[in-house]
């Protein structure tokens, strides 16, 4: 029998609760589909703080990077926000996506037709929606330097970032994303700034240079204050949109309106080899940690993406889909998706409901 081992990362916040409904499940499709999981659980984030006095712990690393793929839940927390940015939460997250060399984001969007009701927007502009945000992980503004805060001569302080990508950088990416449009319906969109800033004029060169050696996909250029409108105003126009590391952390979070709860979107963070990061959208909620209100579905759903994707066990990846699927259509709702005529449940007895639905 085939034995994957997979280093789990419950975080914090809420992650311990939607991590534990993801790995029973896990192991239940395992079960069905003749497969193994050996789960290795590690401390990140605010839980490697407390264990360890830093955000990515050494021997946390080396775990994922010994796995053949990594399930990540949350990190965070406002008890950690005092500490000095190295051992904040987010430092060890951007840690591990660059020591894992995870330079591309996938975060698909689709709309469940159950949920419908559940988005701001009316049912017309969001029937039908299925598209994927390609995201560019580990450059960009959130990694590139000179970066800090300086005090000038006059006492006034300065903050600053700055935006970087090299050519080869845009391509690795962006040759990604042209792939999996090839795979889908053929439609690229790319979204950039290029109207303004200089490394957005680099990014744009560059994917219509790459656009010849794929004539069979359909490439356009977006501004991302466009695009950011586009997505609320006609989202089925898309199929992949292609997007920096800043551009892409923001669309991303808006695109997940469209299913109604930032709590339905998961995501896969891969690189040219080695194990792949599987993660829902959302954050930690500290707010109702501890208190079985979490959806756990994001997180089920980055599950079986890294069944498909890491694993490529798509018979169990599309029953955990499935499962998802069978329990929303049946009305169970947990608090962020609640409707009039649902059944509202927390996070345990919606994981038990998913293993019904598995059953």
């Amino acid at each position: 029998m085939t034995v994957f081992h997979i280093t789990t990362l419950a975080g914090d916040g809420i992650g311990p609760e939607i991590m534990a409904v993801a790995t029973t499940l896990l192991e239940r499709v395992a079960e069905q589909h003749g497969f193994t999981l050996a789960l290795d659980p590690r401390p990140v984030g605010g839980a490697g703080v407390d264990a360890c006095g830093e955000p990515l712990p050494a021997a946390t690393l080396e775990a994922c990077r010994a796995s053949d793929a990594v399930l990540l839940a949350a990190i965070g927390g406002p008890q950690y926000d005092s500490l000095p940015r190295p051992q904040r939460p987010e430092s060890g997250l951007l840690a591990l996506r660059a020591g894992l060399g995870l330079f591309a984001n996938l975060r698909p969007v689709r709309i469940v037709p159950a949920l419908i009701g559940a988005s701001s927007l009316r049912e017309e502009v969001i029937r039908d929606v299925d598209l994927l945000v390609v995201r560019e992980l580990i450059g960009g503004i959130y990694f590139g330097q000179p970066r800090g805060r300086v005090v000038g001569e006059d006492g006034e302080e300065r903050g600053f970032n700055t935006m970087t990508y090299s050519s080869s950088e845009v391509d690795r990416i962006a040759r990604v994303a042209f792939d999996l449009a090839r795979q889908r319906r053929g439609r690229l969109c790319s979204v950039d700034k290029a109207n303004v800033l200089d490394v957005s004029q680099l990014w744009r060169d560059r994917v219509t240079a790459l656009a010849v050696d794929y004539p069979d996909v359909e490439l356009s250029h977006l501004y991302v204050d466009n695009a950011a409108m586009q997505l609320v105003r006609d989202p089925r126009q898309f199929d992949v949109l292609l997007t920096s590391n800043l551009f892409g952390d923001i669309l991303s979070d808006e695109a997940a309106m469209l299913t109604g709860s930032i709590g339905m979107l998961p995501s896969a963070s891969l690189g040219a080899s080695g194990p792949g990061l599987f993660e829902p959208v959302h954050g930690s909620a500290p707010d109702i940690a501890g208190q079985d209100k979490a959806n756990p579905l994001a997180m089920v759903l980055s599950a079986a993406m890294m069944l498909r994707i890491g694993l490529g066990q798509e018979d169990a990846a599309t029953a955990l889909e499935s499962a998802v699927d069978r329990v929303l259509a049946d009305g169970y709702r947990t608090g962020d998706l609640m409707s009039p005529g649902c059944r509202a449940v927390g996070c345990r007895a919606m994981g038990d409901q998913l293993l019904a639905a598995l059953a």
